[in-house]
């Protein structure tokens, strides 16, 4: 399972609350979380991150906003548990993707956390650093990595169905994160790697993707800086789950999570 942008107390909370609920009823063997604005909405910090390994998740991933919160760079340069984009430039501390156990004998899974540059950071190509990191991945674990997959932090669709064709056949799945909205876009493409444009957010929708409403928009009316306040109401649960074939590594299934529903209204 992938769990979309956790934000803010409301987020943490709703994984909290819900995670092992589904965890059990889909009998889940491995947690991926995108947490990087688990601290109040922007950034982490180690007791978001202990919040969530507590609750259930095995891994949690990055992106723009994983360096926001300076006390948990000790933490993002030491915990295992802990990724940031891998093409950030090389110097960068923290690292960008490793390798898991996964129970009941099911082998290895490599956790890969990239990031994309359109409308975001000059950072180096995350297209390129997928093929690094997964000549890396087989050459030094030979057979025991059974999966690969790939938490693609971006803000161009465009993007991530570009690395999701590229990938395709050579990782497990590519996940997208960043814009906070759920696409219903989940497919298996042909060669079996599963994918999905974005995830979507667990946090507050009665928001601006998790930001107090009137902040956000005095910003966008005033074309000045304003504080970010973390929203509150309205929280959901997002998440991807993904079947997974142990000889071939690739998808099978894979199926959107988001609860509760939207009430539309609709009698």
């Amino acid at each position: 399972m992938f769990i979309g942008d956790v934000v803010g107390t409301p987020g943490l909370k709703m994984v909290d609350l819900w995670l092992k609920s589904f965890i059990k009823k889909h009998d889940v063997d491995f947690v991926v979380c995108n947490g990087e604005n688990a601290h109040h909405g922007k950034g982490m910090s180690l007791e978001a991150l202990n919040q969530l390994v507590a609750a259930g998740v095995n891994v949690v991933t990055g992106g723009n906003h994983t360096w926001s919160n300076f006390n948990f760079f000790d933490t993002l340069k030491t915990h295992p548990q802990v990724l940031r984009p891998l093409n950030y430039p090389k110097g960068t501390y923290g690292k960008g993707y490793g390798i898991y156990k996964l129970p009941n004998g099911l082998g290895d899974i490599a956790v890969v956390n990239l990031q994309g540059r359109t409308f975001m950071y000059s950072i180096d190509c995350p297209f390129r650093t997928a093929d690094w990191v997964i000549k890396q991945i087989r050459e030094q674990n030979k057979d025991s990595v059974k999966f690969i997959f790939v938490d693609f932090h971006a803000e161009a669709t465009a993007e991530k169905i570009a690395l999701g064709w590229y990938l395709d056949g050579r990782v497990s799945a590519v996940i997208g994160t960043h814009t906070h909205v759920q696409t219903a876009d989940e497919r298996i493409l042909p060669k079996g790697t599963g994918y999905c444009s974005d995830a979507g957010m667990t946090g507050p929708h009665n928001s601006v993707i998790g930001m107090q409403i009137k902040s956000a928009t005095d910003r966008m009316l005033y074309q000045t800086p304003h504080k970010y306040e973390c929203a509150e109401d309205d929280v959901h649960f997002a998440a991807v789950l993904l079947s997974l074939d142990h000889s071939t590594g690739k998808t099978v299934g894979i199926e959107r999570i988001f609860y509760p529903e939207y009430d539309r209204g609709v009698v």
